[in-house]
């Protein structure tokens, strides 16, 4: 019994089979000419679980608002993405990174250690612009 409600099921986005064309190049570009670059971008997806890895915390809000909709009805999954379109606009100056706890808070995201709170911290960033260069580019000053 669907009710007519989408899958939570995420659906595959790599072919299942992949056309390799007869001859000896594949159109395959060659990497001692082009770079390894340009291989990679040409061949697609290494993996099939690749591209599921990729979309996997949008896959993952997405299955959970359904099941918020399916158990709760429409209104949580739209009242839980109107405060997150809240904490969007949440007003910084430009040169100041947003840590986006708000954000985590209302995922559930705020307890989970991941990869970006240890290896992307904003005072380990070589990058840093004078903050009134910053704010005058934003606004169309400078």
């Amino acid at each position: 019994m669907s009710f007519g409600l989408p899958s939570i099921i995420p659906k595959s986005t790599v072919p299942e089979q992949f056309d390799i064309k007869d001859g000896t190049s594949y159109d395959v570009a060659n990497p001692m000419v082009s770079g390894l670059s340009a291989t990679r971008q040409s061949i697609g997806y290494a993996h099939p679980l690749e591209a599921s890895e990729k979309n996997y915390v949008k896959n993952q809000d997405r299955m959970n608002m359904i099941l918020l909709r399916n158990t709760q009805g429409l209104h949580a999954p739209l009242r839980i993405a109107m405060e997150l379109k809240a904490t969007e606009k949440i007003g910084r100056l430009p040169f100041l990174s947003s840590s986006n706890m708000m954000r985590d808070v209302l995922l559930g995201r705020d307890q989970d250690i991941g990869f970006e709170d240890i290896f992307n911290t904003p005072e380990f960033r070589e990058q840093m612009g004078q903050p009134h260069a910053v704010v005058e580019n934003h606004l169309g000053i400078l």
